[in-house]
């Protein structure tokens, strides 16, 4: 079972022309709309392929439940912490002449301490009854202090659940000393994190940060590909030469896949295998989150792995 901290929701809208001009008028050949935000995104990444998924999520007005409704008719349980604010829309543009994406997105309202306390208090009723992961992602939203993500870890190991931790920001370095069980960010929010230049090594980087959360640590490296560490395993995978236009949500995705599979004991390394395919196949169709079990699988035989 995964359990998802949907702190910062949004409404991706994600529009497909056949060139983008500033100034112009558009008619887009596709519109995709969707459920977002990284923890949203990561749930339903991880929904697709299999595992139970239930997001506590801060929604608010009318798109607010508009997202309710769209992840509820994924398969998807929402545990609905209401706020007063309009819950925000995040726009990306595709332009096919160029293959490059264009995204717009709003920055989330700040949450009210109310807001807060009911969302913990809900978040560990939640637990209680959801053995397996809390997935923490994002940042915190404005109005909560840098150690509120660290609350969350430490509230999740309390209720006995394994955590993951996907932040950066301020929010980053109190959370990851907080000793959630599975870190996953990139290389420069490690960099970042360790206060080391980015050129460094990703073996390196994991093991200090390992070092510090005694957990797994998996660091991404955008076409680079990606390296998990634990007490037993070191490996990279490869990410293989498929090149998507739309790569908002390759990291949620890659994350919810990782999930979805740790949570049924699969090994740290094939496990990786399948979150390298699902992080390339979201970027193959438009809207975050969003792709098809099969193309995960076909996928997957292609990344290659390297013990380290």
């Amino acid at each position: 079972m995964i359990t998802a901290a949907g702190l910062s929701p949004s409404l991706d809208i994600t529009y497909s022309v056949d060139a983008l001009r500033l100034g112009a008028i558009h008619r887009p050949t596709g519109v995709v709309r969707c459920a977002g935000g990284k923890a949203l995104n990561m749930i339903r990444a991880a929904a697709t392929l299999g595992a139970s998924g239930t997001v506590v999520a801060v929604l608010g007005g009318v798109t607010g439940e508009f997202l309710r409704t769209a992840l509820e008719e994924a398969g998807i349980e929402v545990v609905l912490v209401e706020t007063p604010a309009e819950t925000r829309t995040c726009v990306s543009i595709g332009s096919a002449d160029t293959g490059a994406l264009t995204e717009v997105y709003e920055t989330a309202a700040p949450l009210p301490d109310e807001v807060w306390q009911l969302f913990t208090a809900r978040t560990e009723t939640t637990l209680r009854r959801r053995p397996g992961w809390l997935s923490i992602s994002g940042g915190a939203p404005h109005g909560l202090g840098a150690d509120a993500l660290a609350q969350l870890v430490r509230l999740g190991a309390a209720a006995g659940v394994r955590v993951a931790l996907d932040t950066h920001g301020p929010a980053l370095p109190q959370a990851v000393d907080a000793a959630p069980e599975l870190v996953k960010i990139n290389r420069y929010e490690a960099a970042e994190l360790l206060h080391l230049p980015i050129t460094t090594a990703l073996m390196d980087m994991a093991e200090q940060i390992r070092d510090r959360t005694g957990g797994t640590v998996v660091l991404t490296d955008g076409q680079h590909g990606a390296l998990a560490l634990n007490g037993s395993t070191a490996v990279q995978a490869e990410i293989p030469a498929v090149v998507g236009r739309f790569p908002v949500g390759s990291g949620d995705s890659f994350l919810g896949a990782l999930l979805a599979e740790l949570d049924q004991g699969v090994e740290l390394a094939d496990a990786l295998q399948t979150a390298t395919a699902a992080g390339v196949a979201n970027a193959l169709v438009p809207g975050p989150g969003v792709f098809e079990a099969s193309a995960v699988q076909s996928l997957r035989a292609r990344v290659v792995l390297r013990r380290c």
